[in-house]
């Protein structure tokens, strides 16, 4: 089917949080690749983004900062779209689901299948605060895991071990708001009946939408096969949009309910505002003619794909989704993107730390896109991909053409002669490039696209090496001026077939080479600029990336992942009760370094020599591995037990015991007194 116009819509990012590159992979670069290539191309497409702003880790939040759920959103709603802002990506409207639109039409959604018998009404049992009268969300319970021990799991999941949890499992819960132990009551709430969809959704996904990619395909088949069950649409909770049914005082409806709903929200804010330019809000959800786009993470596919749809069906007069390009997970370092450890890159610190770099990022991420599996983020993978690409592949081309035409040409487009077979060679390679691109950027293939947009960098550099122009320069001008022409072609298209994926470098090129107009039809064109036109000052489209920032990045991980395991360690259980006059057998001292080296073929032992005041002695302990470089420990004081049997090993009598604490990590710390004390003094 042939369509008019296009919606675009990408995944509300949740308003308790910055975003980060994972964001950005999933979700925002690929929508803004597509939405920018459609606008270039001419056509009719509408580009709707928004926080997603209700919800229990919004009040979470907010009772831990001790400020409202509104000052929470308010804050990072600002975050967020700054963030979006700084990597242009170009919504035509970033609003927010507690706006005044947003509430009105998703209270009207909700009344019209209400009224309509689309709903089912269910009571059923939850946790009650009797000490806050309220009902309690699953993550406002804690108690213990019962596959852990961990006693502060939430009634979700348990931090510790990662097991998903239901508040009924936890040992022992109890109210995280109150302290006090919650008991159950009745509630009633009132669900989709997703099973009733079933039969549709199974003939409109599994055999009308084979096209989609294979992970989204099989996460919905495998939801139809487990079968569909209804789902609340309602809960109890004083942050949201009220159930505008009457007994319904104190719920809200469920966020994963009124949040797609801002879709239809914003784009009716965005048309109400210039409907001489954007028409009805109603042309881009209900006319047939227009497609519906769906960009998303792997986590909101069965909302996007099972959930969401059987509700514009059960409304009746909006179009469906024709396609929702999910992608998988981007990892960092190895390890699982996590907010609450903190272990991301956030936009906002990108951009500190690597200013004005945006489009690196945005052709790392699109390079590494996890389109169909997961896929990993390494700062090393970044510095290479700008180095060895961005740099010395694209960068290093356009500013020799340009360089070499202010050399020789004064910076002017010089006269196209006559052509040989490599030429001829080189002009058709290029100019198929377009339709290459193309085939891939209309089938969401973005990454592979992209790959495509940077062989047209390659033809060029490699022409140019070829070539050798400043080689001719000393005997055939005439040549020269056809090498640089073409040259110039070349970075001119590269300007057009880049656009879409780094449109801040797009702009200057096209400064450099002075070019005002400019659209997706004219890639590959051989005439893109016109002889004697005059061309900017050439500038370095990118910069190497040196190794002392990578490594920068590298130990801020590493100090989060440090930080991460001393917040979470779990100290080991207490040993058995010892009497005072047990404990008291033990001669504790303190003693100073005079001798400190490895034990030969013994990986973990290190041999001391201690000045313990009484005419010294060796001790042997098992701390190698913590300390690689002993010498240094060499004038430094430790404790010792002073009294503990002497034992032979690796042919050496060890005569104590050093002291030592085993920390999060792993790594034996030695104890050791703040101050200098006399060697040989007891420790009491």
């Amino acid at each position: 089917m042939t369509f008019k116009r296009t919606t675009v819509t990408s995944a509300l990012p949740y308003a308790n949080g910055p975003v980060h590159i994972g964001h950005l992979a999933g979700v925002y670069v690929p929508a803004d690749i597509y939405v920018r290539y459609l606008r270039l191309k001419g056509e009719e497409v509408i580009f709707i983004g928004g926080s997603d702003e209700h919800g229990v880790p919004i009040t979470i939040k907010a009772r831990k900062e001790g400020v409202s759920p509104q000052d929470i959103v308010d804050r990072y709603h600002a975050i967020i779209k700054k963030s979006f802002e700084d990597f242009g990506i170009t919504f035509d409207i970033y609003s927010r689901t507690t706006s005044k639109t947003h509430h009105q039409l998703a209270s009207d959604f909700f009344k019209k299948l209400y009224e309509e018998g689309k709903f089912i009404e269910q009571t059923t049992e939850q946790y009650y605060d009797t000490e806050a009268q309220q009902f309690l969300a699953d993550r406002y319970i804690t108690g213990t895991c019962p596959h852990c021990g961990n006693e502060n799991a939430y009634g979700d999941q348990c931090e510790a071990c990662g097991t998903s949890l239901s508040a009924t499992d936890l040992i022992n819960p109890k109210s995280a708001i109150s302290g006090s132990v919650p008991e159950m009551r009745e509630t009633k709430h009132w669900f989709l009946p997703l099973d009733q969809y079933e039969p549709w959704l199974r003939e409109w996904i599994l055999e009308n939408h084979k096209e989609w990619r294979p992970n989204v395909y099989g996460q919905c088949k495998s939801w139809l096969d487990m079968g569909l069950q209804p789902r609340a649409v309602s809960r109890d909770l004083d942050w949201g949009i009220p159930v505008p049914v009457e007994g319904a005082e104190g719920k809200v409806l469920y966020v994963w309910f009124d949040a797609p709903i801002g879709y239809i929200s914003n784009t009716k804010e965005l048309c109400d505002a210039q409907p001489e330019k954007f028409g009805s809000w109603e042309t881009w959800w209900k006319d047939p003619e227009t497609r519906l786009i769906h960009f998303i993470g792997k986590d909101n596919i069965v909302f996007h794909c099972i959930v969401f749809p059987s509700m514009l069906k059960a409304e009746g007069s909006y179009i469906l989704p024709e396609n929702v390009p999910s992608n998988e997970f981007l990892n960092l370092e190895s390890d699982k993107i996590s907010t609450s450890r903190n272990w991301a890159v956030w936009l906002h610190e990108y951009l500190e730390d690597f200013p004005g770099k945006q489009d690196v990022l945005r052709y790392v991420l699109t390079a590494n896109a996890p389109e169909t599996k997961d896929n990993d983020f390494t700062w090393k993978d970044f510095q290479a991909r700008n180095n060895n690409e961005l740099v010395a592949i694209y960068g290093n081309f356009v500013n020799r053409a340009l360089v070499l035409t202010q050399k020789y040409f004064e910076g002017k487009v010089p006269a196209l002669g006559e052509l040989n077979d490599y030429d001829k060679q080189t002009l058709t390679d290029f100019t198929n490039v377009k339709t290459q691109v193309e085939a891939l950027l209309d089938t969401f293939h973005f990454r592979d696209a992209q790959k495509e947009a940077m062989n047209l960098a390659r033809i060029g550099n490699k022409y140019l090496a070829e070539t050798e122009p400043w080689k001719l320069a000393k005997t055939d001008m005439n040549r020269v001026a056809t090498i640089l022409n073409i040259s110039l072609q070349i970075a001119a298209n590269l300007s057009i077939a880049f656009e879409p994926f780094l449109p801040f470098s797009s702009e200057k090129l096209r400064r450099m080479l002075s070019m005002e107009t400019f659209n997706w039809n004219e890639l590959g064109k051989t005439d893109l600029l016109a002889e004697g036109l005059q061309l900017g000052t050439p500038e370095l489209l990118f910069e190497k990336i040196e190794d002392e920032q990578v490594e920068a990045q590298v130990q801020k991980l590493q100090n989060t992942k440090e930080a991460n395991e001393l917040a979470n360690y779990q100290p080991k259980a207490v040993k058995e009760t010892v009497s005072y006059d047990d404990f008291g057998k033990l001669d504790i001292r303190v003693g100073t370094v005079l001798e400190c080296t490895k034990v030969p073929k013994a990986d973990k032992l290190l041999q001391f020599r201690l000045d313990d005041g009484m005419g010294g002695r060796t001790i042997l302990s098992g701390i190698a591995q913590s300390y690689p470089n002993p010498e240094e420990l060499v004038g430094t004081q430790v404790c010792f037990i002073a009294n503990f049997e002497p034992k032979k090993l690796r042919g050496v009598m060890s005569e104590g015991m050093i002291l030592s604490a085993e920390n999060s990590d792993g790594k034996l710390v030695l104890i050791q007194p703040k101050d200098l004390v006399t060697n040989g003094v007891s420790i009491s």
